[in-house]
């Protein structure tokens, strides 16, 4: 019997992609949008958040190494209906926790689940997409993880307030469990996939050529097929490029996990707002930060279609971004609580433009083999870049106060920028690229 097809199949893959990015982060955004009341309840310190936090960073960290690896080796639809499982069960978990020592255990298990999202999803943009599109369809997902963060803090807020904070965690971890189902009806490789139509197919077939006549021509197919698992590491990590990626991440993406974890408890602890009023106003930086990862997703893409080299392109994205990002420490600064929250979005809404840039260079740079290995490894930098960040944040908010933090976070994109601009241009032409 034949299926009906699915014009646009891929975008439709993109929009579940969005829909897992946006539960994923809503999972991780309960903690931080109930930290105040958490902490009271179980009687934790700022430093006991902190530790908590970081456990679930280890695990972040640790476990990118081997998502990434997890997921090629599984395929994209199996890897990610795992991953997902995973962490919302251990969200599930989360409500039963009885002290800083449990509440910290179950983090850790949420921390083993989640980078699979940001491994299978990049995967499967490689897989579907051509290049002046891959900007967008990675903006679009990394959108819906600054949707959860959006929609999270009143929709927390509602949930604690209405019916205690572990049915908060319940509720949202549930979510999960019904993605799951949409996810293994609809994704199947291209050439598998039974609804998928000609035109269509045909694109993707053409992305596949691409990917490898430039493979072909920088001598990684090859390479890639006559290596052994060992060979493998060895070969990604014996490229120039993976280091800047990584060191980048790590310098960078504790801008985002303070705005996640810590940016709730300021406006609680140093500007005075109740749970309820953190739900209606921090939202605003959140969906800054949507807003930036759209805008940098399209912009590299357009500046492709209006003919700058690929690479130069996503580099004249994160310039602008880098450019942006000094402004952090007038948040601290800022008389009202309006002026903080507007220079706050403008931080959030340039790091979001520059971390889907960062991503989008990723799949410009590698075969589509490895592209999920490569992100782990990338994206293991960024754990353990907010891992060692928490930290400094714990003691710096216990010990001194929020000024020197936002500071801090001032100063980070335009060090990793350095890094950046020494990338070296090894993805197809541009001419090459619209082809497609």
């Amino acid at each position: 019997m034949t299926k009906t097809k699915i014009p646009n199949l891929r975008w439709w893959i993109v929009g579940l992609l969005f829909l897992s990015s946006v539960i994923n982060y809503i999972d991780r955004q309960t903690l931080s949008i109930l930290a105040r009341t958490i902490q009271n309840d179980l009687r934790m310190s700022d430093l006991d958040y902190a530790g908590v936090v970081q456990l679930f960073l280890v695990a972040y960290t640790v476990t990118y190494l081997f998502a990434g690896r997890i997921t090629d080796w599984l395929g994209t639809r199996v890897s990610l209906a795992a991953f997902i499982i995973w962490w919302s069960v251990a969200n599930m978990l989360t409500g039963l926790s009885r002290s800083a020592f449990s509440l910290g255990a179950f983090r850790f298990l949420l921390g083993i689940g989640e980078p699979g999202n940001y491994t299978a999803s990049p995967k499967a943009v490689s897989e579907w997409f051509p290049p002046k599109e891959r900007g967008l369809a990675i903006g679009i997902y990394t959108t819906g993880a600054t949707i959860g963060a959006t929609i999270a803090p009143p929709l927390i807020a509602f949930l604690a307030t209405t019916y205690g904070w572990r049915a908060a965690f319940v509720t949202t971890g549930a979510l999960g469990l019904l993605w799951v189902i949409p996810w293994l009806w609809l994704y199947h490789p291209p050439r598998q996939h039974p609804r998928i139509t000609e035109a269509e197919l045909a694109t993707v077939e053409a992305n596949d050529a691409v990917a490898a006549a430039r493979a072909e021509a920088d001598g990684t197919a090859s390479q890639i097929n006559n290596l052994t698992e060992r060979g493998r590491w060895a070969l990604l990590l014996g490229r120039r490029e993976t280091w800047l990626l990584l060191l980048s991440r790590v310098l960078t993406d504790p801008v985002w996990y303070f705005y996640l974890f810590w940016f709730p408890k300021y406006l609680s602890d140093q500007r005075g707002l109740s749970l309820l009023e953190v739900g209606r106003i921090a939202w605003i930086v959140y969906l800054a930060a949507d807003i930036g990862s759209l805008l940098g997703g399209w912009a590299s893409g357009a500046l492709i279609k209006r003919g700058m080299n690929t690479i130069s392109a996503r580099k004249r994205v994160m310039i602008v971004a880098a450019c942006l990002l000094p402004l952090s420490p007038l948040v601290a600064l800022a008389p009202s609580i309006y002026v903080a929250l507007f220079v706050a979005s403008i931080a959030a809404f340039a790091h979001l433009a520059w971390q889907v840039t960062l991503g989008v260079l990723i799949v410009d740079l590698y075969p589509q083999r490895l592209i999920a290995t490569v992100f782990g490894v990338v994206a293991a930098g960024s754990g353990f870049g907010g891992l060692v960040s928490t930290g400094i944040v714990g003691r710096l908010v216990t010990d001194y106060s929020y000024t020197p933090v936002f500071v801090l976070m001032g100063v980070l994109h335009p060090l990793a920028l350095l890094l950046i601009l020494n990338v070296r241009n090894t993805a197809p032409t541009n001419r090459t690229a619209q082809a497609v």
